[in-house]
């Protein structure tokens, strides 16, 4: 159980947003001019993926930085406050994925990771988006 929080904290953590997140917004908004047709947190495909080509059998996930523990320099910044409770909750995240990457794999799907920080080039995340979903 985490350690008490101030009324503000809780406020911007409940702002937080799981899905039609900005950096999905503009992952499928890249999608669209070149592969439209995808579906969106499928729960019936495991580690419901952002988003899902079903008969293609490939999954997008678009992750946070500091959320999923990415080693960029935003993923890698540590919470100065409740630090035990929040190496603790990134290491559940971090597993999580890795899981739900492998449980695709042993059904035969493909999948991609798209970082937030990789949303800075969009052009070269255009390009890796239509090498995964169009090979």
């Amino acid at each position: 159980m985490p350690p008490e929080t101030s009324p503000a904290r809780s406020a911007i953590m409940r702002a937080v947003r799981s899905r039609d997140t900005g950096p999905e917004r503009i992952v499928r908004g890249l999608l669209r001019s070149f592969a439209p047709g995808y579906r969106l947190q499928r729960r019936d495909i495991p580690g419901r993926p952002d988003i899902a080509y079903v008969g293609a059998k490939r999954a997008i996930f678009v992750h946070g930085c500091f959320w999923h523990g990415h080693d960029c320099a935003r993923g890698g910044r540590s919470p100065k406050t409740n630090a035990d409770y929040w190496q603790a909750k990134l290491a559940c995240n971090t597993a999580r994925d890795a899981l739900a990457l492998q449980s695709l794999e042993s059904l035969g799907w493909l999948a991609l990771v798209v970082w937030e920080c990789e949303l800075k080039d969009r052009e070269a995340l255009a390009r890796k988006l239509r090498a995964f979903v169009c090979d």
